[in-house]
């Protein structure tokens, strides 16, 4: 699903190297989380895969189904079916949920050729989806994200992940600041969508959300690079002793 070979990412305007030889194979139906010491390179990860401005790709590569997606735009990768849940979701004023969710996937599929999606039949799918996350019918036609909490605004994150029906999924630190029962809501619209084609790619610092979401592979990242890959068992470990002894071991 998602192959990224020996990728090296510096700062477009900075003279500083975050990403120094990542090598990533998630297959098709798997959950991969990356965890690691705060400034490690997890979030830039997420951000050159999507297409964020501000980084530039000096060696190697990344590609989605056998797709080069580095020389994709953003929108071009989402409608390849990439898609990035994000830390901090942004506030966007004057854009109703509902007006962004629809066009949001009626572009996507007039991009991959499929036919538009009515309103009635969209109306349907959504509140069907928003009733399953506790997503009410104000938060629908509120602007995005607007005076939404945090856990309102990573929930609104989940629904368009829902909506959208991506094949590769990438949650950066999508647990931060959330509370038990935000965070059980949002692990259970994930494995919602869990099935056999579809793969995960799940950033985190915690074992809990691991609790919830469980992964079929993890790996610890240092310093730029994956520096050690293992079972559901190392985040546990890692949960007990923290990075310093595995720090220790790579070195």
């Amino acid at each position: 699903m998602l192959e990224i070979n020996n990728l090296h990412v510096d700062l477009e305007d900075e003279d500083k190297t975050i990403l120094k030889g990542v090598t990533l194979s998630v297959e098709p139906g798997s959950v991969h989380a990356i965890m690691g010491p705060n400034g490690s390179g997890k979030s830039t990860l997420s951000y050159v895969l999507a297409g964020r401005d501000g980084y530039k790709v000096t060696q190697g590569g990344a590609t989605l189904e056998g797709r080069d997606i580095l020389d994709m735009e953003t929108e071009e990768r989402a409608a390849a079916g990439l898609f990035l849940a994000f830390q901090y979701p942004v506030e966007i004023p004057g854009v109703g949920n509902m007006t962004f969710l629809r066009t949001a996937l009626n572009s996507q599929r007039k991009a991959r050729g499929e036919k538009e999606m009515s309103a009635t039949d969209f109306l349907k799918m959504v509140r069907e989806k928003a009733r399953t996350l506790k997503i009410d019918a104000d938060m629908l036609k509120r602007p995005v994200n607007v005076g939404f909490s945090g856990g309102e605004k990573k929930r609104n994150e989940i629904l368009q992940m829902a909506v959208l029906e991506p094949q590769m999924c990438i949650l950066d630190e999508t647990d931060s600041g959330l509370d038990v029962d935000a965070m059980k809501l949002v692990a259970d619209g994930v494995n919602a969508l869990r099935d056999g084609k579809r793969a995960f790619l799940v950033i985190t610092h915690y074992q809990r959300l691991l609790n919830h979401i469980k992964p079929d592979v993890v790996h610890i990242m240092a310093n730029g690079r994956i520096i050690k890959t293992g079972g559901p068992e190392l985040a546990l470990e890692v949960e007990e002793n923290g990075y310093a002894d595995i720090l220790e071991e790579v070195a």
